[in-house]
C-alpha cells in the first residue's frame, strides 16, 4: 500500500485538532490514557451522563496548550452525542479578544453559540428578555443594528464581532452590561437555556452540554486590581460562570493549577480542575518510558497508515523514516507534546518526501532549537535550571511563564507532579555549559 502523500500532509497539519466526531479523523486517534494516569474524558463524560437532566454540572479542563485538549474534547462531544445529548462545542478565541475578556463577554458568547447551534437543528427560540436587553444596548451604543430584524444568534454575533475588533466598543458595552450581569444570566437561563432543553427533550435528547474550548489561551495580563485575567474570571467571578443552567465544560489556563488560588477555584466550582498531562518519554529519574514512546510512534505512523493495525504500521516504518531510530529521535525530542510532535513531523514533510533522512530531521530540530533559544532571557534560564535541579517542586508560581512558553513541561506519575525541560532546549550550548558546571561542582573541581 503506497503512502497517500496528500492525505498524509493534511493529517500531519499541527494546527488541526482531530475531530473525533468525523470518521476520517477517528482513524488517526491514539488513546494515551494508559500513560496519562487515566481517561480524563471518561471522567468528564460520566459526571454529565450519570446525573439527571435537572442537575447541571460545571467542569474545568486544563493542560499545556497543544497537548491534545481539543482532540479530547471532540472525543467527549462524540461520546455524549452517542448517549443522546445535544453538544455545543466552540473555540472561544474566535469570538473573544483574548487579551481583554470579561464575564459579560463569555455570557454573550455562550448565548450566541447555543442559539446558533439550535437554529441549525431547526429550533428557533425568541428570547424576549435578551432581545430587549440588546435592543437597549444598541440604542445606548447608537449602532444602526436592530436585533428584531434578524435571528437572535445573527444579531448577537454581529455585535460581538464588532466588539472584538474595537476596544472602544468593548468598553462601552461593558459599562452597560457588567452592572446587569445577574439579569443577563437569569435571562439566558429563563429565555434561552430552559426553553432549549425543553425543546431538545421533546425531540428525545437527554439534555444540553456546552463545551467552551480555548479559554486556556486567555492572555496572562494584569487587571487594574493586580489580578491576572484568569484569576479574575475563574476565581473572583467563577460563581457567575457556574450559574448557567446547563452542563458546562470550560478550559482554563494551566497557570491556575500552580496558583495559590487553586483551593478557592475548586471551592468556587465545587470540583477540582481536570488536568490532561503530557505523554512521558522519560521517567522523572531519566529512564526511557517505553509505553509512552511506543504510543507516540503509533501517533506518527497512524497519520501515514490509518487503516493498518499496530504491528502492520511498525512494519512500514522504513517507508516513512530512514531508520527506526529516526522515528524514536522524533518522538523523544517532542517531549510527548502532541502539537510539537506534529510540527516537527510537518517540518520534515515540508523539506522532503518520505522516507525522511536523519539529516532532514536534525535540520528541523536545529531550526526549532535556535528559534526557542532566542526567546529565553537569563532570568528564565536560571528558573529552568532550578526546575531541572528540583523536578518535583510543588506550587512554584514562577514556573507559570515557563510552562506557558513551552520551555518547561509538566508531567504526572503515581508519585505526583514533576517538571522537565523541553528536550529541544537540552541540546543548546547554554544547557550543555550548565551541565558541565554542575558536573565539575559535584566532583569538587573548580568551575
Amino acid at each position: 500500500m503506497p503512502i497517500d502523500l496528500a492525505r498524509f500532509y493534511k493529517a500531519a497539519n499541527p494546527s488541526r485538532p482531530l475531530k473525533i466526531v468525523q470518521a476520517e479523523d477517528r482513524q488517526y486517534y491514539i488513546d494515551f490514557s494508559s500513560v496519562r494516569g487515566g481517561d480524563i474524558v471518561q471522567e468528564l463524560e460520566r459526571t454529565i451522563a450519570r446525573l439527571s437532566p435537572g442537575d447541571p454540572t460545571t467542569q474545568l479542563f486544563t493542560g499545556h496548550i497543544g497537548c491534545g485538549k481539543s482532540t479530547e474534547l471532540f472525543r467527549l462531544k462524540a461520546g455524549l452525542e452517542g448517549q443522546g445529548f445535544h453538544v455545543v462545542y466552540f473555540e472561544s478565541d474566535r469570538d473573544l479578544e483574548m487579551a481583554d475578556v470579561d464575564i459579560s463577554d463569555i455570557l454573550l458568547m455562550v448565548a450566541h453559540q447555543v442559539s446558533e447551534s439550535l437554529e441549525k437543528t431547526g429550533i428557533r427560540l425568541q428570547p424576549a428578555a435578551l432581545e430587549k436587553l440588546f435592543r437597549n444596548l444598541t440604542e445606548t451604543l447608537q449602532t444602526p443594528m436592530e436585533i428584531s430584524d434578524v435571528s437572535f444568534s445573527v444579531g448577537i454575533a454581529a455585535i460581538t464581532a464588532r466588539a472584538k475588533e474595537s476596544p472602544e466598543l468593548r468598553s462601552q458595552m461593558r459599562q452597560y452590561l457588567e452592572p446587569r450581569t445577574k439579569g443577563i444570566t437569569d435571562a439566558i437561563n429563563s429565555d434561552l437555556l430552559g426553553p432549549a432543553i425543553a425543546a431538545l427533550q421533546a425531540r428525545g435528547k437527554k439534555g444540553l452540554v456546552v463545551i467552551v474550548d480555548n479559554l486556556d489561551r486567555i492572555d496572562p495580563v494584569e487587571r487594574a486590581n493586580g489580578r491576572t485575567q484568569s484569576e479574575y474570571l475563574f476565581v473572583d467571578r467563577g460563581e457567575q460562570l457556574k450559574r448557567l443552567n446547563c452542563h458546562l465544560v470550560y478550559t482554563i489556563p494551566l497557570a491556575l493549577i500552580f496558583s495559590d488560588d487553586l483551593p478557592r477555584l475548586a471551592n468556587r466550582f465545587g470540583i477540582a480542575p481536570k488536568l490532561l498531562p503530557m505523554v512521558p518519554v522519560e521517567t522523572r529519574t531519566g529512564e526511557v518510558a517505553p509505553q509512552g514512546l511506543a504510543l507516540l510512534q503509533q501517533m506518527v505512523l497512524a497519520r501515514a497508515f490509518p487503516k493498518l493495525n499496530y504491528n502492520e504500521r511498525i512494519d512500514r516504518i522504513d517507508d516513512i523514516f530512514e531508520t527506526p531510530e529516526t522515528l524514536v529521535r522524533l518522538c523523544n525530542i517532542s517531549g510527548g507534546h502532541m502539537r510539537n510532535l506534529m510540527r516537527l513531523l510537518y517540518g520534515c514533510l515540508q523539506k522532503q518526501d518520505p522516507p525522511f533522512q536523519q539529516a532532514t530531521l536534525e535540520a528541523v530540530i536545529r531550526d526549532e532549537r535556535d528559534a526557542l533559544m532566542a526567546l529565553i532571557d537569563e532570568a528564565e534560564w536560571q528558573l529552568l535550571f532550578e526546575a531541572v535541579r528540583q523536578p518535583d517542586v510543588q506550587g512554584n508560581e514562577a514556573y507559570n511563564l515557563l510552562l506557558r512558553s513551552l520551555f518547561l513541561y509538566e508531567y504526572r506519575d503515581r508519585a505526583g507532579r514533576w517538571f522537565a525541560l523541553n528536550p529541544v532546549l537540552k541540546e543548546t550550548r547554554r544547557f550543555a555549559a550548565w551541565q558541565a558546571a554542575q558536573s565539575s561542582a559535584a566532583q569538587g573541581r573548580p568551575q
